[in-house]
């Protein structure tokens, strides 16, 4: 035993993989009950775990590519669910407030953050547009908390997703033009092959996807089958959007929309996309973006702390400002106004791709061979920053208005009693091959806000 112990390698960070994802799979299991003992949601309770145990913390795991790429599923598998529980009828309804939102939470946040930046931090006018764009994206970290309340369905929910692929979509092309400007590359045949190539993508996802989805539905019955060709369109969509030149969350979330209307919202194939994605992905993800927090950044400079202030002030002013414009002009309630807030104010995936790429840009060196990047690394730590904060308050806030949310659907009149009807839904359960197939039609017939029962025969 001793002999078995010693061959082991338990040097930090660790390198063994049974080891690395036994104590991932533990953290999952005991960060959400020990944080929810103090009140904190769990999503907070995960990033906080991630930022233990990763580099800048006990360095008990390495952000390396097998981390990378469980996060990266995990962000994709939000956006997915969020396309695929949304309700196609409310976001139709609320298409115009979408759009709104979606400009007001792109463009107060850009042009608030282009002049905080160029005054205040003193960047020039092209890192300051490039550090804006960051504030004007957010990320769905807390849609799992709206999808727990069974709220995902409300106006403002719907208003949030969509508003996200809108700033997500203009920061991610306005990211492209900056680039192109910083290496001098950006003409008109670039804009040209960047719309065509995006038409292409939308048409393949809107038009063909429907038509293999229906076919495998038709042809395979099989559980296993129909869960992992799902999650296969979901990575393909993606992959086409990433060709295109745009970005992987937006085919998650296009291939969402398209299998919305092949997947009950109450059935057994939802109930296993929803239970793997909370138990695993999700959470992985989490985990990543806290790997990603230095918190020591505070202590190398009054010029890194000054800059995280800036950006973690202005990102969160302004997004709630957006939110709160869009409560006043469309007239919503104060708890839809603080999903609002609580849904557009997290940053994480699409901020840390721009800082990144920001970062990484070279547009000259100094006298002594240093290179003068686009954005600093002090830009760089107090995204890092950001993406702690802004999570932290976004899940907060999210919990807060969903249990409100949650609360009042309840105690609304029920539409259908059945005490007052004299239909029943009776379930045929006479041939055990069809019998959850009978159960899932009998759910699905089953009115939102009723009492009345199932009944087998």
């Amino acid at each position: 035993m001793i002999a078995l112990l010693s061959s082991l390698d338990f040097s930090l960070p660790l390198t063994n993989p049974v080891i690395i994802f036994a104590l991932v799979l533990f953290i999952i299991l005991f960060a959400p009950i020990i944080f929810s003992k103090i009140k904190v949601p769990h999503i907070i309770g995960l990033i906080i775990a991630g930022v233990l145990v990763g580099p800048h913390g006990l360095n008990l795991l390495k952000r390396d590519t097998s981390i990378v790429l469980f996060g990266t599923v995990g962000l994709l598998y939000i956006m997915f669910l969020a396309g695929l529980e949304i309700d196609l009828a409310e976001f139709k309804k609320n298409r115009k407030k979408i759009f709104v939102f979606g400009l007001l939470t792109f463009l107060l946040p850009l042009i608030c953050g282009t002049l905080a930046a160029y005054y205040i931090l003193g960047y020039s006018f092209l890192s300051s547009l490039l550090l804006a764009s960051m504030f004007s994206t957010h990320t769905l970290v807390a849609y799992p908390i709206a999808s727990k309340y069974g709220v995902i369905r409300n106006r403002a929910v719907a208003m949030a997703v969509g508003g996200t692929m809108i700033t997500d979509t203009v920061a991610l092309l306005l990211l492209a033009a900056i680039s192109g400007m910083a290496k001098e590359q950006v003409s008109p045949a670039f804009w040209v092959q960047l719309g065509l190539s995006s038409i292409v993508f939308v048409c393949i996802v809107l038009f063909l996807f429907p038509v293999i989805i229906r076919w495998f539905f038709k042809k395979f019955e099989d559980s296993v089958s129909q869960y992992v060709f799902v999650l296969g369109m979901v990575f393909l969509a993606s992959f086409l959007a990433e060709a295109a030149g745009i970005e992987a969350i937006i085919g998650a979330f296009f291939s969402g929309l398209v299998l919305n209307r092949f997947v009950p919202h109450t059935s057994a194939l939802m109930n296993r996309i929803n239970f793997v994605g909370n138990a695993l992905f999700i959470p992985f993800f989490l985990i990543s973006v806290g790997m990603l927090v230095d918190v020591k950044v505070l202590v190398k400079g009054l010029g890194a702390a000054k800059v995280a202030a800036v950006i973690i002030v202005v990102a969160l002013i302004t997004k709630y400002v957006a939110a709160w414009a869009t409560q006043k002009i469309f007239k919503l309630t104060a708890t839809e106004g603080k999903m609002l807030f609580g849904l557009s104010a997290s940053h994480a995936a699409a901020t840390l791709a721009i800082i990144l790429v920001g970062y990484n840009i070279i547009i000259g060196e100094t006298a002594t061979g240093e290179p003068i990047r686009l954005l600093d690394e002090d830009v760089l730590n107090g995204t890092i920053l950001l993406i702690l904060v802004s999570c932290g308050v976004g899940s907060f806030v999210t919990e807060k208005a969903a249990k409100k949310l949650a609360l009042q659907e309840n105690e609304q009149v029920p539409e259908i009693e059945g005490e007052e009807t004299k239909e029943k839904i009776l379930i045929s359960l006479a041939y055990a091959e069809i019998a959850t197939d009978m159960v899932d039609l009998g759910v699905l017939l089953h009115p939102k806000k009723s009492n009345l029962p199932l009944y087998g025969v």
